[in-house]
């Protein structure tokens, strides 16, 4: 019998008549989540037999525009940041961040 450990991390998506997110909840109890709301939740997973990526983007109709450019300003430089620990790649590492600051910069996020 293998000492393996699994984890679960699950999302609740309430829904309205037309099928369109209300509410978001997520569930990861590792790390103590329970239940806590989301207004948007961006998934990507790779099928490695087909070569691509399988993606989930939520968003319920209280998430604020203003907040939604916050939240993809946030996950393009999570993203550099993952993809420069993942390829030790960091030329272009940095040219992700590079491009994260003109977004910021022209989206007007940064005082």
């Amino acid at each position: 019998m293998s000492n393996t450990k699994t984890s679960e991390i699950k999302f609740k998506v309430a829904l309205d008549e037309n099928r369109v997110p209300e509410k978001i909840f997520w569930t990861a109890q590792d790390g103590g989540i329970e239940l806590e709301e989301a207004k948007a939740i961006l998934i990507s997973v790779w099928d490695s037999k087909a070569k691509e990526t399988l993606r989930i983007d939520l968003w319920t109709k209280e998430m604020p525009v203003d907040e939604m450019k916050i939240f993809f300003h946030q996950t393009l430089v999570a993203m550099a940041d993952t993809f420069e620990r993942a390829t030790h790649d960091e030329k272009m590492a940095n040219t992700m961040k590079d491009f994260c600051e003109y977004f910021a910069e022209k989206l007007e996020l940064k005082g």
